[in-house]
């Protein structure tokens, strides 16, 4: 498990590289056109990931026939949940949550590729930060 200045340190990587994939993507395209396009940026950082993580559902201790998959797991620490919508709800915050609690790690972005600057569309959560 990461520190809190390597999850940090790593943080500013995927904010940097979000980025970079906005600028030469720009907004209006798929979820996962800006998921293939953050992979090879991140593999071309040398950061791990992993994309399409399945998380079983859990209840009263049993593992239920359900998973939740979270987008992105970048080095098997920080969760990320793409969107390309045209303004983030609540819901997609509570799901960001909810894939925290369930794969109990620590902190999970946000990222929202649909608007005109990243930093409008760019959420951090934290679960026991």
């Amino acid at each position: 498990m990461k520190n809190s200045n390597q999850l940090n340190e790593l943080s500013k990587v995927i904010l940097d590289a979000s980025i970079v994939v906005h600028k030469e993507m720009g907004p209006g395209l798929l979820e996962s056109v800006y998921q293939h396009c953050l992979s090879k940026e991140l593999y071309l950082r040398g950061i791990n990931y992993s994309r399409l993580v399945p998380v079983p559902l859990m209840y009263k201790g049993y593992i239920l026939n359900k998973d939740y998959v979270i987008d992105m797991l970048i080095e098997d620490s920080i969760v990320i949940e793409l969107k390309a919508v045209e303004g983030l709800l609540p819901v997609h915050e509570a799901q960001l949550i909810s894939y925290l609690k369930l794969s109990k790690k620590r902190l999970g972005f946000l990222i929202n590729f649909n608007v005109p600057l990243l930093k409008e569309g760019f959420r951090r959560f934290v679960n026991n930060f």
